[in-house]
């Protein structure tokens, strides 16, 4: 709350700070959901990849085209990786600037600061 204490992201709603906090806890699962089956479609393909591999008559190198499935799947967790830390930092910096506006808000409010008829953000 305003004062420290209780749940975060209340003093965060008169402003834009609410509705981005509320954007990022709704497209961060969707996100990872996204990440999750995108690496397992890749390693459905590479397996289908090898069982086709075996199962043909004639030899066909599939090793090539499995390798980069799996490179392709290394790539995807290491962006996963980068978007959740990145994500992580800006809630972190999100939390800090709503803490940081309370905290010159209630400054303000102490001093009489706020001229009349402007609204405090």
């Amino acid at each position: 709350g305003a004062t420290g204490q209780g749940p975060p992201g209340r003093e965060r709603r008169a402003g834009t700070g609410g509705r981005a906090a509320a954007v990022d806890r709704r497209a961060r699962p969707l996100c990872r959901e996204s990440q999750v089956e995108l690496r397992e479609h890749i390693d459905s393909l590479a397996a289908e990849l090898c069982r086709i591999n075996e199962d043909q008559k004639v030899a066909l190198d599939l090793d090539p085209y499995v390798k980069k499935l799996l490179n392709a799947r290394r790539r995807v967790v290491l962006v996963n990786n980068i978007l959740q830390n990145a994500q992580e930092r800006l809630r972190r910096l999100n939390h800090s600037v709503a803490k940081e506006t309370v905290r010159r808000k209630a400054m303000l409010e102490a001093a009489g600061g706020y001229p009349q008829g402007l609204p405090g953000k």
